[in-house]
């Protein structure tokens, strides 16, 4: 029998259960493993922004961390919306102690509306202690211009030219997402031990992107915990494909949803229902 594989997110709450956690559970399920929480905030927003972030204090969410781990064995972390620097020591002292398989890290730092997620300092301390303990990164065009402190690349040559520095950061894998350039196509570029190469897509028509950014991370930590202990060289390439495409068919089937007034979520049980 084969033993299905646990993930934890790490990451805010959204009410409007399209982004944060909710996604990241939702994604989970959807792909086939088995999803555990710890939460650093709890967020007032639905479809049309961010109203309010309450964050979660440290010693809770250490205390949140260790406990589970004591637990369950955990194969896959995905780390989103991560507050202050303070959280970031937590996590990245945990996680050091007791590293899992994988770390995926989605570096949360404004919301789809806009919004501001974090301050100067918690910015900081994602470039600074998460992003070298991650195996993976999946940062938009802004979110990898904010840990490069460069302007924002507005072609697919500027965008390349970005690779080298987020590499430099201390991540194996980069996923830098291209949805924020104009144009009928929007492909990623994925950067890795093997080299790097663009993953295509076509541009979807839809206004649902709400927690885009969530449902790839945590797809990409779901395909990746999936991995047999011997996978070769090339599978986490693979598995970052994957989760790339599920997301793409999430995005097309997101018409089928009617929730709320602004940007709607993708939807995670495409295959399903």
């Amino acid at each position: 029998m084969t033993q299905i594989a646990n993930v934890l997110t790490i990451a805010g709450s959204d009410p409007s259960g399209g982004a944060g956690i909710q996604a990241d559970l939702k994604t989970f399920s959807a792909l086939g493993v088995y999803g555990t929480t710890v939460i650093t905030a709890l967020t007032v927003q639905n479809t049309g922004g961010v109203a309010a972030v309450y964050p979660v204090s440290p010693q809770a969410i250490r205390e949140q961390l260790e406990h589970l781990l004591d637990d369950v064995c955990v194969d896959a972390v995905k780390i989103g919306m991560v507050a202050s620097r303070d959280v970031a020591e937590v996590i990245a002292d945990v996680l050091s102690t007791r590293r899992p398989r994988w770390i995926v890290l989605d570096p949360v730092m404004v919301a789809k509306s806009g919004d501001i997620l974090v301050d100067d300092a918690g910015i900081r301390a994602v470039c600074d202690i998460l992003v070298p303990l991650a195996d993976v990164i999946t940062p938009n065009i802004p979110e990898a211009a904010v840990l490069l402190g460069t302007a924002s690349p507005t072609t697919l040559d500027e965008m390349e030219a970005m690779l080298p520095g987020l590499s430099q950061l201390g991540t194996p894998y980069v996923v830098l997402k291209g949805g924020h350039l104009r144009g009928e196509t929007c492909p990623d570029l994925l950067a890795s031990p093997q080299g790097h190469s663009w993953l295509p897509a076509s541009r979807i028509a839809t206004k649902n992107l709400h927690g885009t950014g969530c449902a790839l991370s945590s797809a990409i930590a779901a395909c990746l915990a999936k991995l047999p202990q011997d996978a070769a060289a090339e599978a986490p390439i693979k598995a970052i494909s994957e989760a790339k495409q599920w997301l793409h068919t999430a995005l097309e089937a997101s018409e089928r949803l009617s929730v709320g007034k602004g940007r709607g979520p993708v939807h995670h049980f495409h295959a399903w229902w």
